[in-house]
C-alpha cells in the first residue's frame, strides 16, 4: 500500500510530539509545547520506596496523561484499545492504516532497530506513529528519528507486546475528530491551572515543589543506598539524563513550558505570561547547571560530602524559585 501523506518531524519528547503531529496532521496547528503546557505536563516527583532500587525523581506528568488531557481541554476525539492478542492488534492497527490514518502505538524502546544499539534500552512507554506498511513491514515515524523508517512486523510486535513494568499492552491511539474552532485561550488557562497544582496544591510530601525539596534533602544521603562507587556514580550522573536526554527538551522539561507560557502570552495577549516564561527560563538555565554540576561531579567520582552537599544546595534553589515562581503565576491567573 502507499504510506500515508504523513509530515515526519522530529521533536523534544516522544508522548508530545507524538500527539502534537497526529493533531497538526489532522488539520488542528498547533505546537509541542502547547500541547505539552495545555495538558499540564510539567511535574516533579521523589521517590524512594520498595519499588525503587535506588532513589529516582520524574519531571513530568503519568506516561498518557498528555493524550487525555488534550482530549478534555481541546474537544478532540481519539480512539484507542488495548490488546491481549498480538494478531488482533496487528489486524486492527492494518485496517486502521488502509483507511488512511495514522496510528500511534505504544513500544519498548529497546526493538526500536532502526537506532543505533548503543541508545536502545528498555523502556516500555516509548510513543511511535505508524504511517504504511509494505509487506511485512510497516513504515514508522519517530519523533527521535530523523527519517521515516521500516520495520519488521516481527520487531513491532515484540515492541507493542513487551513485558515488565508499564508493559504496552498493544496500546495505540489515533485521531478520530478534531473540533472546529478549539477554545485555545480556555485551554490555556486550564493548563496553566493545572501546572500550578501539580507544583503547589498537591498534598503529598515527594510531588511537586514539596518533591524538588525532599530532594535536595535526600541527595546526601544517596551513598548509603549504592552498592559501591561505581554505583553511585552512575546515579549522580543519570541525574544529567533525566534532565536532559530523556525528550524533555532541556532542563526537565522547563525550557518547554517556559516556551509554551511564551506562545500562550500571545495568543491571549498578556505581556505578563511572557515576562513569566522568560522566568521560566532562567530557572531552566538553574537546572541545567544541576545536570552539568552531577554530570561533573560523577564522572570524576568526586562524591564526598562538599560535593553532594553543593549539588543539594543548587537543588534547593531550584525548589525556592519555582515555588515563587509558580505562586506569582498563581496570582496571575
Amino acid at each position: 500500500m502507499n504510506p500515508i501523506a504523513y509530515d515526519h518531524k522530529m521533536a523534544a519528547h516522544c508522548e508530545t510530539g507524538t500527539v502534537a503531529a497526529l493533531l497538526n496532521h489532522s488539520g488542528m496547528e498547533i505546537t509541542e509545547p502547547m500541547v505539552f503546557g495545555i495538558a499540564g505536563g510539567i511535574f516533579f516527583g521523589y521517590f524512594k520506596t520498595a519499588q525503587f532500587t535506588f532513589p529516582t525523581f520524574i519531571v513530568r506528568s503519568k506516561p498518557g496523561q498528555i493524550r487525555k488531557n488534550i482530549e478534555k481541554l481541546l474537544g478532540v476525539k481519539m480512539g484507542s484499545s488495548t490488546f491481549k492478542d498480538p494478531v488482533k492488534a496487528e489486524a486492527e492497527l492494518d485496517n486502521l492504516l488502509d483507511e488512511g490514518i495514522p496510528v500511534a502505538v505504544q513500544v519498548d524502546f529497546f526493538y526500536m532497530d532502526y537506532l543505533p544499539a548503543w541508545q536502545r534500552v528498555h523502556i516500555n512507554v516509548h510513543f511511535v506513529t505508524i504511517i504504511g506498511r509494505n509487506g511485512n513491514k510497516y513504515l514508522l515515524s519517530d519523533i527521535y528519528y530523523p527519517k521515516v523508517v521500516e520495520i519488521e512486523k516481527d520487531t513491532l510486535r515484540k515492541g507493542r507486546f513487551a513485558g515488565g513494568s508499564m508493559a504496552p499492552n498493544g496500546f495505540m491511539f489515533y485521531i478520530k475528530s478534531i473540533p472546529p474552532k478549539p477554545d485555545y485561550e480556555k485551554a490555556i488557562r486550564k493548563g496553566i491551572k493545572k501546572a500550578i497544582f501539580n507544583m503547589l496544591k498537591i498534598p503529598i510530601p515527594f510531588l511537586g515543589v514539596k518533591g524538588i525539596e525532599m530532594f535536595s534533602r535526600k541527595i546526601t544521603d544517596w551513598p548509603k543506598y549504592a552498592r559501591d562507587e561505581e554505583h553511585l556514580s552512575h546515579e549522580i550522573m543519570k541525574i544529567n539524563v533525566l534532565l536532559e536526554d530523556q525528550g524533555t527538551g532541556g532542563a526537565g522539561f522547563r525550557f518547554m513550558f517556559a516556551t509554551f507560557l511564551r506562545q500562550a502570552s500571545e495568543i491571549l495577549k498578556d505581556n505578563d505570561l511572557f515576562e513569566m516564561s522568560k522566568r521560566m527560563m532562567a530557572i531552566g538555565d538553574g537546572w541545567r547547571e544541576i545536570s552539568l554540576h552531577a554530570a561533573r561531579i560523577g564522572k570524576k567520582r568526586e562524591l564526598g560530602p562538599e560535593k553532594l552537599k553543593e549539588l543539594s544546595d543548587m537543588i534547593r534553589s531550584r525548589a525556592e524559585a519555582e515555588k515563587e515562581f509558580f505562586t506569582d503565576l498563581k496570582k496571575l491567573v
